[in-house]
């Protein structure tokens, strides 16, 4: 097993993160944490999933500026609970709704994620495909054996999970399924449990939350929701 330890990814591993959702990146000016965010690219990479519209939904990649980082960057130094949330340079993947930004693979949104993929070893269940950015990550570390993913939406597991299923062959299982009823095969337990099924950052999402974590509280090694802990200071 390749431990994710203070010597290989010191940026990260000293930061505590518990916020509990490939095109070449595209660097230009320095940006604040450079070194926490090329550890983060190390263990969550930019997903390579193909461009597509099904439905309501698409897949697409998008451009952020340098002009635009910086807005973005000082308005997370001064709202609450946001500062981790740096992001820099570079050409990027989003899954849209509509006119919804559902996920994207921006540095911000990776910080969310790393715990979870630290924590990922044998069999992990993800609530919630999106980009797949957190499938991809787990699937690549050798210590995890098998996925199961849970989405409800159709026409997202018809655009991002074929890229997958050729990807990681018989490793990953997708369920089209709530996950807030699915209920796993009997006797399986999980080195890791994430939940990411909500679209926004809101005091809202912290009783379905609760709820997920009941369930699988017997079932899991360690578990996590997606920017919980955000949600908890706006509650």
């Amino acid at each position: 097993m390749k431990p994710f330890a203070a010597d290989l990814y010191p940026a990260i591993a000293g930061l505590g993160v518990s916020c509990a959702s490939t095109p070449p990146l595209t660097r230009s000016a320095p940006t604040p944490g450079g070194n926490f965010l090329n550890a983060m690219d190390e263990l969550i990479p930019n997903v390579d999933v193909p461009e597509g519209i099904r439905g309501n939904w698409r897949v697409e990649r998008f451009t952020v500026s340098d002009t635009d980082i910086e807005i973005e960057n000082l308005r997370c130094m001064f709202k609450a609970g946001m500062g981790g949330r740096i992001m820099r340079p570079g050409t990027y993947t989003r899954l849209m709704c509509g006119r919804e930004i559902v996920m994207s693979d921006t540095s911000a949104e990776k910080r969310d994620h790393v715990e979870a993929v630290r924590r990922a070893k044998g069999a992990v269940l993800l609530n919630g495909l999106g980009l797949g950015m957190v499938l991809n990550a787990c699937l690549l570390k050798p210590e995890v054996q098998r996925a199961i993913v849970v989405e409800k939406s159709s026409d997202v597991l018809a655009l991002v999970a074929p890229h997958y299923d050729a990807k990681f062959e018989n490793k990953v299982q997708f369920v089209l399924a709530d996950a807030l009823e699915y209920t796993p095969p009997r006797g399986l337990r999980f080195g890791m449990v994430w939940h990411d099924i909500w679209a926004f950052i809101c005091s809202d999402n912290l009783e379905s939350m609760k709820r997920l974590h009941r369930r699988y509280s017997k079932r899991t090694e360690w578990q996590g929701s997606w920017c919980r802990s955000l949600c908890e200071i706006h509650a």
